[in-house]
């Protein structure tokens, strides 16, 4: 009877493990918290832009957080198509896309055919408003937004603007029309390469993140006249938005986030802004960020998403002002 009652038992073992091998595996996520490994920030600008500075730090704080290294990598060029087509074919819920939402938004404007499908890039976490600068070397001896036009007039043709592409560019561009003003375009693959140009005089004026003119400011050799967010800063409390220096035709809040392919779960996406929700409250952070002109504005993959929509549509209405047909 022993015996019998160890085979029925063996028996049993063996049928539990064969229904346990028919059964699905479950999936990786529900095994092992996200991240199971290193994670990478792709940035498709250069060091030293406010994006850059962003994601250094609190890839730092969410390093310490995670328990996994949080590497950062700077891919610029391409209109931040590199950046961006890299995290969209690595289909890898650990590569994302650190941008300001100016560098891709204008894409569709930029481009007669897609490199990409938008679609394949999701919204995860909003970080950050950037302050958005319009800035001329100190030598040109502007101080307002109204002066610069006025040199601009008696100059037709003969002053430079930098370009780098993206919806800052469009912008400036769809300013110099509304105001009937003739500047040459000179184009940049990075927009650091440009600011150092703008400190020499090489260029007469670029609008992009104040972090990457600051240093230059510091030094005194760049200038910035106006601010393009809507939103007065009271960081930079002596510098006018370009609303209140009367050209309401520079307007364009800077935005900054974090975003991946659609191999990232939506419970991923909402554990990393929530993460992300909780390495800003630091004041530490605030008072960092501030001083390279970011404001902290942490947000909801959905919030993200909706900022991104209000950015876009802008962007649109800056292209019917430049006569430019979006692609499909």
């Amino acid at each position: 009877m022993r015996h019998l009652r160890a085979s029925l038992f063996a028996l049993s073992g063996l049928a539990a493990a064969i229904v346990a091998l028919a059964l699905p595996m479950a999936p990786a996520s529900a095994q092992a918290p996200w991240p199971t490994r290193p994670v990478r920030f792709i940035i498709p600008i250069g060091p030293g832009s406010g994006a850059d500075i962003t994601a250094r730090l609190i890839g730092d704080k969410l390093s310490a957080k995670w328990g996994q290294p949080v590497v950062v990598e700077n891919r610029p060029g391409g209109d931040a198509i590199i950046a961006i087509t890299a995290v969209i074919s690595a289909a890898d819920d650990h590569v994302l896309l650190f941008a300001p939402a100016s560098t891709f938004t204008a894409h569709p404007l930029l481009h007669e055919k897609m490199a990409y499908n938008p679609a394949d890039l999701v919204p995860i976490a909003r970080v950050t408003n950037t302050l958005i600068a319009l800035g001329v070397p100190t030598e040109l001896g502007v101080s307002t937004v109204k002066e610069l036009a006025a040199k601009i007039k008696a100059q037709p043709g003969k002053l430079n603007y930098a370009s780098v592409t993206g919806a800052n560019d469009l912008l400036y561009a769809a300013f110099l029309k509304t105001e009937n003003l003739e500047m040459a375009k000179v184009p940049y693959k990075d927009p650091v390469t440009a600011i150092n140009d703008l400190a020499e005089g090489r260029i007469q004026a670029f609008v992009g993140a104040y972090a990457i003119m600051r240093p230059r400011v510091l030094q005194g050799k760049v200038k910035v006249i106006a601010l393009t967010n809507s939103q007065h800063a009271a960081a930079l409390n002596d510098i006018p938005t370009a609303a209140e220096a009367g050209f309401k035709s520079l307007e364009l809040d800077g935005l900054v986030g974090l975003l991946g392919p659609k191999a990232v779960a939506p419970a991923v996406r909402d554990k990393i802004a929530a993460d992300i929700r909780d390495v800003v409250s630091d004041p530490e952070i605030n008072t960092k960020l501030a001083a390279t002109g970011q404001v902290v504005n942490p947000g909801t993959p959905a919030e993200f998403a909706a900022a991104l929509k209000d950015q876009s549509d802008k962007v649109n209405d800056i292209g019917k002002v430049l006569g430019i047909k979006a692609a499909q």
